[in-house]
């Protein structure tokens, strides 16, 4: 199996912030990639606010991140194993804080060097 990265993006940082009930229903999600031996990677919250963030650019001059005129921000991530990218990206369909506080979901190949 080939392991994909599940990166989470929302349109408004007021999204940031789900409710308990939604944080539970996420669990579950999780719970069931874990029963199907497919969760590599539980991820982690990522802080999308000002200040939470540096940006080292090639000239190695470091900025402050996160800009407000992003167009979408980087919440947060899961690593799953599939057979091919669709069957991430079903995986990824199926998560339900996205369906209820809209974003999106990018789903890459991760690249495993042996």
């Amino acid at each position: 199996m080939k392991e994909f990265v599940l990166i989470f993006r929302l349109k408004d940082i007021s999204d940031f912030r789900p409710t308990p009930e939604q944080m539970q229903e996420r669990m579950y999600w999780l719970t069931e990639i874990a029963s199907q031996g497919k969760l590599v990677d539980k991820g982690n919250t990522v802080l999308p606010f000002a200040g939470s963030a540096k940006i080292i650019h090639s000239d190695k001059e470091v900025t402050d991140g996160v800009y407000a005129e992003n167009k979408e921000f980087v919440s947060g991530y899961v690593v799953v194993k599939a057979e091919t990218i669709d069957e991430a990206v079903e995986t990824a369909k199926a998560n339900p804080i996205f369906h209820q506080a809209g974003g999106s979901i990018e789903v890459r190949e991760v690249l495993k060097r042996d």
